[in-house]
């Protein structure tokens, strides 16, 4: 059992309560995973089993068909699911994606809200970890809902 804090949500716990600090953290996320920086999703809120991001409308993600971009949709579900995977996991704990599931459920326009839950698990016990996601506009419409897939295991060094 871990015996320190997860270490994302600790750093996102003492910034969250300042916009700047909300700001940072989002900006540090694309640092560390370049790709996903292109979306330029925002975090909302993050607690152990439960995360909400947002993700502005514009061109940059948009298609032809004048809407959010289906890769931009899966881009946001895999960022909430592993974001949520690492800040819900023991301190000790490592954790890879190893499947992306999305159905598309309508034309996303406006600003989208993404919303992960799982249940967190007690140790660092190898096993998968299901993250559900949900994906709504501005009127509270889901665009799309998505499945992440993550094998969690003890981290190799004890850290």
């Amino acid at each position: 059992m871990a015996t320190h804090a997860n270490p994302i949500l600790a750093r996102w716990n003492r910034v969250k309560g300042f916009a700047i600090g909300r700001w940072f953290a989002s900006r540090m996320i694309g640092f560390k995973a370049p790709y996903s920086a292109t979306i330029g999703a925002r975090i909302e809120r993050l607690e152990k089993g439960s995360i909400e991001l947002s993700m502005r409308d514009r061109r940059a993600v948009r298609n032809h068909l004048d809407s959010i971009h289906a890769a931009a949709l899966l881009n946001l579900t895999e960022l909430t699911g592993g974001l949520l995977a690492s800040a819900s996991i023991p301190a000790d704990t490592r954790m890879i994606i190893t499947r992306v599931e999305v159905d598309f459920v309508k034309k996303a326009r406006g600003t989208l809200r993404s919303m992960g839950r799982c249940t967190p698990p007690p140790t660092n016990q190898r096993k998968h970890l299901l993250i559900e996601v949900t994906i709504t506009d501005e009127d509270g419409d889901e665009v799309a809902s998505g499945r992440v897939m993550t094998l969690i295991g003890p981290t190799t060094d004890g850290s």
